[in-house]
């Protein structure tokens, strides 16, 4: 292992949070390091249009976004590595931060690498990501107004979807491999209660159909092994998603489903180390909260290397 750079502030990630934090650190003066990974840019690579990012009337593509953040973090100062972090130890400072065989040093670590939707892994899935496939529904449901809807999944991010999309759509399959859902009380009764909401159960979608854009499912019964065809507009994956945290398992507190702990806001369980976005948010989700955080993220870690400073 080579040692090859000391610099103040590590960056783990390259969306919204991370490239957020790495403008507001490289803009007080502590040039950071962006451990971006080959897949740069996070989840908004894989969407086409984004039109909830304030400041873009006309909305804005996602790798465009990305592009924009990234050109303006390295603007102001901060170093762009297209490599993944392969290991971390928090163990004693300076912190370091593995890339392949080179180890770097950092005074502070942000800890911006994400969660990843969870997919059915079926290959039409792939086919249409962007075309009528998303794992959003407050992303990409504005897209879709007044078409009938597939919602896949049957715990509360699935009823939440199924509600949000029921004031766009005409209708909503929710298509569901139980006979009850795993969502909360209140989440199921909302969803059964709305007329626009219907359910497929005991399902599990085994194809998606379209030629340029999603037109059907084929869904099958898990007990009786019959198919049908529904056929929709959209299919809304909502099945959950995980956080990117492995890397990080045994160096920083992660909770029950993997997400990293984050205390007042950003800090995590080791003094110096700071979380920003969605690795450490179940909750919101989105581009926008995630640069927002980001940027709190960077302003604490300058505060702490500013008081680390004057200690001295």
């Amino acid at each position: 292992m080579s040692e090859e750079l000391h610099v103040p502030i590590i960056v783990i990630g390259s969306g919204p949070a991370g490239l957020t934090a790495a403008v507001y650190a490289a803009r007080a003066g502590y040039a950071p390091l962006v451990i971006g990974g080959y897949e740069f840019g996070g989840q908004l690579m894989l969407t086409t249009a984004v039109e909830n990012y304030t400041g873009f009337p006309d909305g804005i593509l996602g790798p465009d976004l990305m592009g924009s953040m990234r050109k303006q973090a390295e603007n102001v100062g901060a170093r762009v590595i297209d490599r993944n972090a392969t290991k971390v130890d928090f163990s004693s400072r300076p912190f370091k931060v593995y890339v392949e065989g080179t180890a770097y040093l950092a005074d502070a670590v942000i800890v911006a690498t994400g969660a990843s939707a969870k997919w059915l892994g079926i290959g039409s899935e792939e086919k249409f990501k962007g075309r009528g496939v998303s794992s959003c529904a407050v992303c990409d449901g504005s897209f879709f107004k007044g078409q009938d809807l597939v919602v896949v999944g049957g715990g509360d991010t699935a009823m939440e979807d199924s509600l949000y999309l029921s004031k766009i759509a005409n209708s909503v399959t929710v298509v569901h491999r139980r006979d009850n859902l795993r969502a909360s009380e209140i989440m199921q009764r909302r969803a059964f209660a709305n007329p626009k909401i219907r359910f497929v159960w005991n399902s599990v979608v085994e194809e998606i159909h379209g030629e340029k854009k999603v037109e059907g499912v084929k869904v099958r019964n898990v007990k009786s092994g019959e198919s049908s065809v529904v056929k929709c507009g959209g299919v809304f994956v909502s099945i959950g998603h995980q956080p990117n945290t492995g890397l990080f398992r045994e160096h920083i507190e992660l909770d029950r489903a993997g997400y990293a702990v984050a205390r007042n806001e950003t800090r995590s369980s080791v003094d110096g180390v700071f979380l920003a976005g969605d690795v450490a948010d179940h909750v919101y989700r989105q581009a926008i909260t995630a640069a927002g955080s980001g940027c709190k993220a960077a302003l604490d870690a300058v505060r702490y290397l500013e008081a680390r400073k004057d200690a001295q």
